[in-house]
């Protein structure tokens, strides 16, 4: 779906998506030193806003314009409107490049692309991740067409965690977990369970000795 396609549908109902922050966002963040977190294809806002809420300075990007203005709606009311928590950017993730190891945390939440455009997507958000950082990815995963429920029913655009840890071999991120993960959902049918795929990718610490000769 393009930027226009997605304008529609966010500008169809108050909240495509929970005011609250994604399960495994708020799981894997819960214990993490506020710091500088960039959320990419994040939508309304929901992870940006409740880390911003937390101490974070975020920045949320997204190529929807409706969305924004949402969340930019979203922050005035929680913030106030001179508040610089959370700072918004427009653009294509298929096309954009976030500032080069910039960031304490990079999401990646629920984009859904051919696997050509999410390599790219994803080696470029690796890029962004800061000396200690982490990179989160979740996605729909590959099983959930079939065996889970919701999201995308195109098998083209799903993936596993184990080919979002391929697209970002040799960026210089170590894998932490990269995993099925079952996300309890209440359906007209009752509780069922969707699938999703689950990397955390972390870049190392600059070793003191690299920091020092780096000094010099």
């Amino acid at each position: 779906m393009d930027s226009a396609g997605w304008d529609e549908r966010y500008a169809a109902t108050d909240l495509v998506w929970s005011a609250t922050p994604n399960r495994w966002v708020a799981e894997v963040t819960e214990d993490l030193p506020p710091g500088r977190v960039i959320d990419l294809a994040g939508g309304e806002g929901r992870n940006a806003l409740w880390l911003a809420e937390r101490g974070w300075q975020a920045t949320l990007v997204d190529f929807s314009e409706v969305a924004l203005g949402k969340a930019r709606t979203l922050a005035e009311h929680r913030f106030g409107a001179d508040d610089q928590r959370l700072s918004i950017l427009t653009a294509d993730l298929v096309n954009y490049r976030p500032p080069w190891q910039s960031f304490d945390l990079v999401l990646v939440i629920y984009l859904h692309l051919p696997a050509e455009q999410r390599r790219t997507v994803l080696r470029s958000a690796a890029a962004a991740v800061a000396p200690g950082g982490l990179l989160v990815v979740v996605a729909h995963d590959s099983a959930n067409i079939g065996q889970g429920t919701g999201g995308p029913q195109d098998p083209a655009v799903v993936y596993t965690a184990a080919e979002a840890a391929d697209d970002v071999a040799d960026t210089g991120l170590i894998v932490q977990r990269a995993e099925l993960v079952r996300r309890p959902v209440d359906t007209d049918e009752g509780a069922r369970d969707a699938l999703d795929a689950l990397l955390l990718a972390r870049r190392p610490e600059l070793s003191q000795s690299h920091s020092e000769h780096a000094g010099h």
